[in-house]
């Protein structure tokens, strides 16, 4: 069963006093948000480059069937550079998700775990997951240098798919470097089971995540009605 998590909080900045995994871990989030907000971007155009291309379609095959001399008019090339844009979208923010905790997990035997077991079990895990990582960046650079080297290109507009295919190997390097801060976070808690969690996301029962929701619902609709009377004033 996976079992929700929550980000341990990393909105305020570390003092120079805090831990070095502190400080790493604040100053690495900011890249990984930057590149889920490109992820986001790139979902919003092509949301907006599908209506587009619809409107396009749609308004010009409606005036071909009035004046035919107004030939159909749809993008060149819709198809590749949606292909050529999936990739920002599909693999930009894979690192920001690891940080949440946001992939999927199987927490029927780590569930049962606590103290020193738990963090020995979720930092083996984690060197699993930095060894399959580091297999899947050597395969996908090859899959990129054997596109460069032979120049492949899309099928209608012969773009170049060396970019989106160089994309993926550094964003699994951006994916391990989190990989290592988190297995940093486990181990120093393996040492310490009673130091406080930094770069690891947070287990939470069914209950804790049912009880933070209701929270932060309520909290919002608090807020709402202060603004509300505010305006009202």
């Amino acid at each position: 069963m996976a079992g929700p998590t929550e980000s341990v909080p990393a909105a305020a900045r570390p003092g120079a006093d805090a831990p070095l995994l502190a400080r790493l871990d604040w100053w690495y989030s900011k890249l990984e948000d930057a590149l889920n907000l490109v992820a986001a971007i790139a979902i919003f155009g092509v949301m907006a480059f599908g209506v587009l291309q619809i409107l396009s379609r749609s308004v010009s095959g409606g005036l071909h069937q009035l004046l035919p001399a107004i030939p159909p008019i749809a993008i060149y090339g819709y198809i590749d550079y949606i292909q050529f844009i999936a990739v920002l979208y599909a693999i930009l923010g894979i690192a920001y998700c690891q940080r949440l905790g946001g992939h999927i997990r199987m927490e029927i035997v780590l569930g049962r775990l606590r103290g020193r077991l738990l963090w020995l079990m979720e930092a083996f895990a984690v060197l699993l997951a930095v060894a399959v990582t580091v297999l899947l960046i050597a395969g996908t650079w090859d899959n990129f240098h054997n596109a460069w080297a032979r120049g492949d290109s899309s099928m209608d507009i012969r773009l170049p798919q060396w970019p989106s295919k160089l994309m993926v190997p550094l964003m699994l390097a951006v994916l391990l470097a989190r990989l290592l801060l988190q297995l940093w976070g486990y181990a120093r808690l393996a040492r310490d089971p009673s130091g406080a969690p930094v770069a690891i996301p947070r287990l939470e029962t069914a209950k804790e995540h049912a009880r933070r929701e209701i929270e932060e619902a309520i909290g919002k609709l608090e807020a709402d009605a202060a603004a509300e009377r505010r305006r009202e004033g």
